[in-house]
């Protein structure tokens, strides 16, 4: 039966010693993905808190439609598993925010009438 995670001390395919983390990077620099991982992070908090306000509907679906399409452009150019978790993580709170101030009130309710 094949093992899906490696003992720590043992080497990759690369030649690399394996961490034995699920969250493992691959030893090199993403600064693309990561600074996608943190705007979807950063809208995904912004548009879930101000999702629970009646009155910031703008503000929550405004910023959770962005951040659901950042979090989908950096999951298609995303290389670690723990830049997968941050997106996905992101692009959940961002749709929930998103959801949640069209409900209230939608993208333009209120500037358009």
């Amino acid at each position: 039966m094949a093992q899906t995670i490696r003992p720590a001390g043992s080497r990759s395919v690369t030649g690399r010693p394996a961490t034995g983390s699920l969250f493992a990077s691959d030893g090199r620099p993403h600064p693309v993905q990561d600074v996608l991982m943190v705007v979807t992070g950063v809208l995904g908090i912004l548009a879930f808190v101000t999702a629970m306000f009646h009155h910031l509907h703008l503000i929550s679906s405004w910023a959770g439609l962005v951040g659901i399409l950042t979090g989908i452009y950096g999951q298609y150019i995303s290389k670690t598993t723990w830049e997968r978790f941050g997106l996905i993580m992101g692009i959940g709170a961002s749709a929930v925010g998103f959801y949640l101030g069209m409900a209230h009130g939608g993208l333009f309710g209120g500037v358009i009438t």
